[in-house]
């Protein structure tokens, strides 16, 4: 449904609009930035992922208000994150942000398939019984 870039970003289609999304070992996690402003006061949360591959890339992500589970955060962790890229101008300068809107441990939606559970492959066939050689093949 969406193209790869080795793996690590993906664009998926949906209702004429484009989620990306960035999976990558959580290998930093900056000190969360406070503040007030005209709309009242805002938090930020900034984590930094390594993608995988033959070059993998360090990408910042920015998460602004309660849109990231802090509780996840461990070092070594493999996180897929959905984001939105922004950039604007300031003094003649374009900046660019990385702004995250959702995360999970990544293979965690994914390990678990259709009707599996904490069982899933546990399920063994049940066991052949031979029969006897003077039976005949029923068609």
């Amino acid at each position: 449904m969406g193209a790869a870039w080795s793996g690590a970003f993906s664009f998926n289609h949906y209702k004429r609009t484009f989620v990306m999304q960035l999976t990558g070992k959580l290998i930093a996690i900056l000190p969360e930035q406070t503040g007030a402003g005209k709309n009242g006061p805002w938090k930020k949360q900034d984590i930094v992922l390594e993608t995988s591959g033959q070059y993998p890339k360090k990408v910042c992500v920015s998460f602004w208000g309660d849109k990231l589970d802090r509780q996840m955060l461990q070092l070594g962790t493999m996180l897929s994150i959905s984001f939105d890229v922004e950039s604007r101008e300031y003094n003649g300068k374009w900046y660019t942000d990385v702004k995250g809107w959702k995360a999970e441990v990544a293979g965690r939606a994914e390990s678990a398939p259709y009707g599996g559970g904490d069982d899933a492959g546990s399920w063994e066939p049940p066991a052949f019984e031979p029969t006897s050689s003077n039976e005949e093949c029923p068609f």
